[in-house]
């Protein structure tokens, strides 16, 4: 099993942490990234606090916590390597369908692109832990 179908069959919750330039830090709840063909991870994001902290500093974290017994899940270290407001691309990877006057009232979405710079399990650093390596 690789990443991408690690994240895509298993239920769970993700958190992604951001700081901004002044390095306050931040942690929202996130669906699980799309993870593209070369192994890129792409995040929807609206025009708020995670976003705005990526304009500042590139780097984020995704934590993955799997449903179910014990602390399953992964840690993903990134960073941003690009950005796009493409409508086309964006409605591609829309998970939630939303009316044009819901999704206007939410305000700009854009597709952020991150490298995946290490990986470690929820838990500890043993790379025997990590579901997909």
């Amino acid at each position: 099993m690789d990443m991408k179908e690690y994240l895509e069959s298993t239920a769970g919750r993700g958190v992604l942490a951001t700081a901004g330039g002044d390095g306050r830090v931040d942690a929202a709840l996130y669906s699980v990234p799309h993870v593209l063909e070369d192994g890129v991870v792409a995040f929807l994001m609206r025009d708020r606090l995670s976003h705005r902290n990526i304009q500042e500093n590139p780097h984020a974290t995704f934590l993955f916590m799997a449903d179910g017994p014990g602390s399953r899940g992964v840690r993903l270290f990134l960073k941003k390597i690009k950005e796009e407001t493409d409508p086309a691309a964006i409605k591609s990877l829309m998970r939630r369908h939303l009316t044009p006057e819901e999704d206007q009232a939410r305000g700009m979405t854009f597709l952020v692109s991150f490298a995946v710079e290490k990986i470690l399990p929820l838990i500890g650093d043993d790379p025997a832990k990590i579901p997909f390596c």
